[in-house]
């Protein structure tokens, strides 16, 4: 078959529906083979390279990044899609109610702080910001139970998560200072959500290795490093106020090989946030 530039419908439905099938295989926690995959569904395309599937890809990511849906880790959402493969992720999933079903199972879930972490290599670098170019949102309204669908929301609500994240975030900082040899700062961490409630606009009261405060709010996800978090009103005014010592620690992917990386200062200076429900997106 001759290649063409533009996908054909029937190209965008194979290639979501085959995203998709593996998308809802890894909320299932089942196991599945991303190059069998691809492999199947080239032979399915118009001549398609390695490189336009991948970029398909990430582009499905990033239409399920911004329909707060999760995504399959690896593909990093890539934001310049058109509206029609908008259109087509959404029609699979209203077409799919074991979607809804896998997902709402995956966010709720309960979590335990794992073992035998080593946190030497537990700290990763920031996302980089991203330069994409989307769609006006105008354009583009979901025809979906926006209620029923945001998975980041719902899992924002799983405190079995978010206090794992913070107790592991706990370790790791007892580690920090205990490695620099700050054994007495050590000592004085303190998990300040427990201990004076949830409302202090951080959750874990560490140091650096000077002495100085080091106020440390986590945020804790199963999925994928660029996953969107929720920030309440109070942490975002707290970390504006306090920017010089707040820190941001993001754990994401919890249950398959949990990694951390921070964000330092106001919490604004790293995310687009919507200014109703602070849902931060990484720049």
């Amino acid at each position: 078959m001759s290649r063409s530039d533009s996908w054909s419908n029937e190209e965008v439905a194979l290639t979501v529906a085959d995203y998709m099938k593996m998308l809802t295989l890894e909320l299932a926690g089942q196991r599945y083979n991303k190059s069998a995959h691809r492999r199947g569904l080239l032979q399915k395309l118009n001549n398609r390279s390695n490189a336009a599937v991948e970029l398909k890809h990430q582009n499905i990511s990033a239409v399920l990044r911004d329909l707060n849906c999760f995504w399959i880790p690896g593909y990093k959402p890539r934001g310049n899609y058109q509206v029609a493969l908008a259109t087509y992720v959404e029609d699979w999933i209203n077409s799919h109610p074991e979607f809804d079903r896998v997902s709402q199972a995956a966010v709720a879930q309960p979590a335990i702080v794992p073992s035998t972490i080593e946190f030497s290599r537990f700290v990763v670098d920031a996302p980089t910001p991203a330069t994409e170019v989307r769609e006006p949102l105008s354009t583009y309204s979901p025809n979906r139970i926006a209620s029923k669908r945001d998975y980041v929301a719902q899992e924002a609500r799983n405190s079995a998560l978010g206090n794992a994240g913070e107790l592991l975030a706990l370790e790791y900082e007892e580690y920090r200072l205990r490695s620099a040899g700050k054994t007495t700062l050590a000592n004085r961490i303190e998990h300040v959500a427990e201990s004076r409630g949830d409302g202090l606009g951080f959750d874990i009261l560490s140091f650096e290795t000077s002495g100085e405060e080091r106020f440390i709010e986590v945020k804790t996800t199963a999925f994928a490093k660029e996953t969107p978090f929720y920030a309440s009103r109070n942490e975002v005014s707290f970390s504006s106020d306090f920017q010089s010592q707040f820190q941001l620690y993001r754990l994401f992917e919890f249950r398959r090989s949990p990694k951390l990386f921070s964000l330092k200062g106001a919490i604004g200076d790293h995310c687009q946030m919507d200014p109703v429900n602070f849902i931060c997106r990484l720049r």
